[in-house]
């Protein structure tokens, strides 16, 4: 199954996504949840196709899309997560990997625009993959880690290179608003299968930037819900950002930036491909 969060009309809502139609689901798996995330916590979607009959069913191109959650609680991000990246970017091994975080208005939906500050002119790009917790949990074991994901979703990391290095920090370079993509779709674990076999690319105006296989990962999945989950309760509607490959514009040569009118697409096998312009703030 894949769901969406849209604004239709001026209102905020959520729906189940089949081919180009949205079935619009808020408010109907229960009054008072009108989010995806509030559906995620009361455990409720798995009834979304008992209630499609009755749900209006929206073209899909009279939507705005909202990032996939527009309200987590929590945005874990993972740096320097594929080999190739880390080499690029001269970091040693870690025994850990590199966790920051996004603060929600820092993201915007599928063919949205994305948002180059004009503080700098070092405004990059990152494909990831994205997962959404699904349940609480905390000192998740490896071995079941699997269980807490309500789906999955396309990323781009959109990254502010020189606000990134003031310090050893990466959240300043991480959060200007409207900096990172995430959409287009929440899409379940039955359609995705097994994560290790995806693509992930990324095209920069049709120019293959980006290319690498999720199996690639240093840290895999279940490791990261597991490291996460030490530190913090992870909840229904937190994302987890899996790190970005080679190839990134900050280390080509010479550097390549994404500027106003620039077409991004990040591609990721079965969970779809994300798409945004880049504009000016």
């Amino acid at each position: 199954m894949k769901f969406v969060s849209f604004e239709y009309h001026g209102q905020d809502g959520f729906g189940f996504l089949s081919d180009q139609i949205v079935f619009d689901l808020t408010g109907r798996l229960a009054p008072q949840v009108t989010t995806l995330k509030q559906a995620l916590s009361k455990g409720l979607l798995g009834q979304a196709h008992d209630h499609l009959g009755q749900a209006p069913q929206l073209p899909l191109h009279d939507l705005k899309l909202h990032p996939v959650i527009p309200d987590p609680d929590k945005i874990i991000c993972v740096g320097l997560n594929y080999d190739d990246h880390r080499k690029e970017t001269n970091r040693p091994d870690s025994e850990y990997p590199t966790i920051f975080t996004r603060f929600a208005d820092s993201q915007v939906g599928h063919d949205q625009p994305m948002l180059k500050p004009s503080f700098s002119e070092r405004f990059d790009y990152e494909a990831e993959l994205a997962i959404v917790i699904g349940r609480h949990g905390r000192n998740i074991s490896e071995e079941i880690a699997m269980e807490f994901i309500a789906g999955y979703a396309c990323y781009n990391d959109g990254s502010v290179r020189d606000w990134q290095r003031h310090t050893s920090q990466f959240t300043p370079g991480k959060n200007f608003p409207g900096t990172g993509g995430f959409g287009p779709a929440l899409v379940t674990p039955d359609e995705v299968g097994d994560y290790r076999l995806l693509p992930i690319q990324l095209r920069l105006n049709g120019t293959l930037m980006q290319d690498s296989h999720l199996a690639n990962l240093i840290f895999p999945i279940e490791k990261l819900i597991a490291y996460c989950s030490t530190f913090t309760l992870l909840s229904p509607g937190d994302v987890i950002v899996t790190g970005t490959p080679g190839g990134v514009g900050d280390r080509r040569e010479p550097p390549i930036y994404m500027r106003e009118g620039d077409l991004v697409e990040v591609e990721i096998g079965t969970v779809g491909t994300l798409r945004n312009r880049v504009a000016n703030a």
